[in-house]
């Protein structure tokens, strides 16, 4: 059994549109179709006696930036026990889809922020997953030049906050040895399915639970 994840907690899943996963907002127990769905069924099925609740308020399209703002309504005021964050793809992808670029002292900053606001107002267990992608078309590969700072940031915020640290970055890139990007992410970003269950159980591992 786990000792990581304490009877009666409330997790909370937070990013953007890999963890929003279509979540119906009027509804504010839907976990979406994606990895955060797929993992507190898991966790629910294996621990039922652990009785843990699961929240999801990814949104898709976010940044940083956007979690810095809605960081009070979306996660202090839930007042979780864990707080499982993966952010970052969008921080990249705006520089080449809209000429939005976001610096890497700025994703740090907005990143820093949320997290030491949790430490300072909950002191909850934190989970940080790095962003990835998975080039499945050409110019896709030059936006690592982007990206891979951001996912050192990650890295490194979470060694600073004592977090659990979810490399998917690395897990993604040693699932294509067994299967090609567009398998696990039809368009390099968003999952197929079996991405999506590559995350929860990847998630479910760092917490001890498999």
């Amino acid at each position: 059994m786990p000792d990581l994840i304490q009877a009666n907690a409330t997790v909370l899943f937070q990013g953007d549109s890999i963890t929003d996963a279509g979540r119906d907002r009027q509804e504010p127990t839907n976990l979406g179709r994606g990895y955060a769905l797929l993992a507190s069924a898991w966790f629910g099925a294996l621990y039922p006696e652990k009785n843990v609740k699961f929240i999801n308020r990814g949104m898709g399209g976010n940044r940083a930036a956007d979690l810095r703002e809605r960081w009070q309504a979306d996660c202090l005021a839930l007042q979780p026990d864990w707080v499982s964050i993966l952010i970052g793809v969008n921080d990249m992808w705006r520089r080449y889809d809209s000429g939005q670029p976001t610096s890497i002292e700025t994703f740090e900053s907005n990143y820093r922020d949320i997290l030491s606001r949790v430490k300072t107002s909950l002191d909850s267990r934190l989970i940080i997953a790095t962003p990835f992608l998975l080039p499945v078309r050409e110019e896709q590969k030059g936006w690592r030049e982007d990206l891979d700072p951001k996912i050192e940031v990650t890295r490194q915020l979470a060694k600073e906050f004592e977090a659990i640290l979810l490399p998917l970055d690395t897990i993604f890139n040693q699932a294509l040895t067994r299967q090609p990007a567009a398998y696990w992410a039809s368009d390099g970003v968003h999952p197929t399915p079996a991405g999506h269950g590559l995350i929860a159980q990847s998630w479910l591992r760092a917490v001890g639970a498999i």
